[in-house]
């Protein structure tokens, strides 16, 4: 048996969980269904997993510029505590709890697609390492709550496979209105966040302007370049953070910021200073490679997906990362970055102030990494249904989320709530606590509790599925109602897109972004 454990640990470890290598298979096989040449598979098969690992190189520089600043943060705010940073709790458990989370995730992949098959949802999910992510979530509160392996690998496989097709469709109103089209679905755990500032968009942007429409003076047109204001702006946050850090703690110990994860500490204050202005502009360069590799994907892999669609799943949809809606609202991305890391850091006032001390929750430092993914998505989900107003209200409220939830998910993992860092994102949150107090029930009870739970949320799923994704309800329809119908001068694509009995407004894409091609065939 020890031959099969090794290779399911190989094919989770190297080929399911590395999202580059699953897309390439994917596109591989919807090239394949389609009939293409051996050369177009392969063509096609390199370019989509090239794509994503454009994506990955520009999140590795995202994150790397993000850690200086996360020192200054800390060191300037003098606070203390959990860090959420979803590859930092993976790896910790995986030396503990490897083999049962290999069989997990191949076991909740498989019932995913089966029920994309069975099911009203037809959504496949690509992202990878959130299955990963995932998988070893389930994995941890099962296994610390005393379940047995055979519990943990089938009961967590019934509840991976049921998120994995459900959380999509419970997002997929509002990424409709994002994308203008039901080619591509979100496939990532921070589904709560962006359905809550889609919803908080509907509230409070009835009459707000796109993010994208920002009339700017003359002599500030150059901010309309998404890559320049994203470099420029966190260039100033960037010079503000460092200027507080070095009177907070001195010069000696403010150069040592630089030093973290392999870096060159500051030699003077002007190097320092340098180093700020140049971490910033590798921000934005950082932003330039994630949104050129998100449009590499989409050319090579919803053609593809058709394949899949008439041959695997009928009517299958792609669910993939959350950089996927990026390009639909460049300047929302970064208004969602700022505003989700504001929501953290009066999130983590109270959890000072108020919740520690008085229910014993960890204290939950901003993560810069997932307030800009997630955060940034966020900004980009609100816009589309509330304009600045909704992407900044939006992308605030899941910075609320995604610091309180790991707060409260900290209760369940056991020994690891310990741990000085733990998941991040809000589905990892809500879904943990829910499944980590079930699986507490004993061993008869909390099978049955978090098989109910699942169901619930599967069941849930298929309703919103029929009566509202199915029925073409359009979450902005009364802002279009309102709001002048005319695009944007530089407006690319038209401005209203048919799918299904309603007719909706479509954020534009930037220049470059490739034009989906229709939805594959239904049956």
């Amino acid at each position: 048996m020890d031959w099969l454990v090794t290779f399911a640990k190989f094919l989770v470890n190297e080929i399911l969980s590395e999202p580059a290598y699953l897309i390439g298979l994917i596109t591989a096989v919807g090239l394949i269904a389609l009939r293409k040449s051996a050369g177009q598979v392969i063509g096609g098969a390199i370019k989509a997993t090239l794509g994503f690992l454009l994506i990955g190189a520009g999140s590795g520089i995202v994150v790397e510029s993000l850690a200086p600043l996360g020192e200054m943060i800390q060191g300037a705010t003098g606070a203390h505590g959990v860090i959420p940073t979803n590859e930092a709790i993976v790896g910790i458990a995986q030396a503990e709890y490897g083999s049962r989370v290999a069989w997990l995730m191949i076991v909740g992949f498989a019932v995913s697609l089966l029920l994309a098959r069975f099911t009203p949802l037809r959504y496949v999910f690509l992202t990878g390492h959130h299955m990963l992510f995932m998988a070893t979530l389930l994995t941890m509160v099962l296994a610390t709550a005393g379940q047995s392996s055979v519990v943990v690998v089938l009961v967590g496989g019934v509840l991976l496979g049921i998120m994995l097709v459900a959380m999509p469709a419970f997002a997929h109103p509002w990424t409709k209105r994002v994308t203008g089209n039901n080619t591509v679905a979100i496939g990532h755990f921070g589904t709560a966040g962006y359905i809550t500032a889609g919803a908080a968009g509907q509230l409070v942007g009835k009459r707000s302007k796109s993010t994208e429409e920002m009339n700017l003076p003359e002599g500030l047109r150059f901010l309309r370049d998404s890559m320049v204001a994203t470099a420029l702006s966190m260039l100033l946050i960037y010079l503000i953070m460092a200027v507080l850090f070095v009177i907070k703690v001195g010069e000696d110990a403010a150069f040592k910021a630089f030093a973290v994860d392999g870096g060159t500490a500051a030699t003077d204050l002007g190097n320092y200073l340098m180093q700020s202005v140049m971490q910033g502009l590798q921000f934005g360069i950082a932003v330039a490679v994630i949104l050129f590799g998100v449009r590499t994907i989409l050319g090579e892999l919803v053609p593809a997906f058709q394949g899949i669609a008439r041959k695997v799943v009928p009517g299958a949809v792609p669910s993939l990362d959350a950089p996927i809606v990026f390009p639909y609202a460049q300047n929302a991305v970064l208004i969602g970055f700022i505003c989700s890391f504001i929501g953290g850091l009066i999130s983590l006032g109270l959890l000072t102030w108020i919740f520690e001390p008085a229910f014993g929750l960890a204290l939950v430092l901003p993560g810069l990494v997932p307030h800009f993914f997630t955060g940034g998505a966020a900004g980009v989900y609100g816009n589309a249904t509330g304009g600045r107003r909704g992407a900044a209200v939006g992308a605030f409220l899941n910075g609320v989320l995604i610091t309180f939830l790991p707060a409260l998910l900290l209760k369940v993992l056991g020994a690891f709530g310990d741990e000085n860092t733990t998941f991040g994102d809000a589905d990892f949150g809500w879904f943990g606590i829910l499944v980590g107090n079930a699986a507490k029930a004993g061993e008869v009870g909390a099978v049955l509790l978090m098989l109910l739970v699942g169901a619930v949320v599967l069941a849930g799923a298929i309703v919103m599925q029929k009566r509202v994704v199915d029925t073409g309800w359009d979450p902005g329809a009364r802002r279009d109602a309102v709001m002048p119908r005319e695009e944007p001068a530089d407006a690319r694509g038209p401005a209203d897109v048919e799918d299904g009995p309603r007719t909706y407004r479509k954020v534009a894409p930037p220049a470059g972004a490739p034009a989906p091609p229709p939805p594959p065939d239904q049956g």
